[in-house]
């Protein structure tokens, strides 16, 4: 089968947990890209599964397992100055939109670089979480088919603490020209599984967007 992954840092966690587990990796090729391409490729049905954007999962077959923060994720930004939506993105244009901020909004490992560099910006899940005290989920693994065999990848690794193994964790951290270690720091603010308060935080943001 064929598996759209979203190429950022965020999903590493994901990724070295497919590889370690061969049942899983042996049967999939992946499809990496940006979120508005992923998003693209699987509504295409060009993908059989990937992560989407939670904003385009409306009417998706989707896992409990996805992209959430809970409070800061420091790679989800919004920039002061004029209003300019990240053409990598869907959830977070909508997001700004929904809480309505006026900016530039950046997303991904750019965002993160941004951040570590000292700029200043506004953390669109922070701000979310200020309002709602509720997390924010990203996106969310979806699929068309497959559906015993992708659901038991999803549960499996929503209960699984993946080991990143440093020599990946480096790999990955220079390819994004960062050190290992604010890698490391970053990956904490990130979770995977969808429990109620991140369902019903999603079901709010979903009745509220424009798509």
């Amino acid at each position: 089968m064929l598996f759209g992954s979203i190429d950022y840092l965020n999903l590493l966690p994901f990724q070295v947990f497919m590889k370690k587990n061969s049942q899983y990796h042996a049967n999939i090729s992946k499809s990496k890209s940006v979120p508005s391409v992923v998003n693209s490729a699987f509504h295409k049905r060009r993908v059989n599964a990937a992560f989407i954007s939670s904003v385009t999962s409306k009417r998706c077959k989707c896992t409990d397992v996805g992209i959430v923060g809970i409070g800061n994720v420091y790679s989800v930004l919004l920039v002061k100055g004029e209003t300019k939506s990240d053409k990598a993105s869907q959830t977070s244009n909508q997001l700004a939109k929904v809480m309505g901020l006026d900016g530039e909004v950046m997303i991904g490992d750019r965002a993160l670089s941004y951040y570590l560099a000292g700029n200043e910006a506004i953390d669109l899940s922070a701000e979310w979480f200020n309002r709602t005290k509720l997390p924010f989920v990203f996106a969310r693994l979806c699929y068309h088919q497959h559906t015993i065999y992708i659901k038991n990848i999803a549960t499996k690794f929503a209960h699984t603490k993946v080991f990143i193994p440093q020599y990946i964790l480096k790999a990955e951290a220079e390819k994004r020209d960062i050190s290992p270690r604010d890698a490391r720091w970053y990956l904490e603010h990130i979770h995977y599984k969808l429990d109620y308060k991140a369902k019903k935080s999603l079901k709010i943001f979903l009745k509220s967007t424009f798509m």
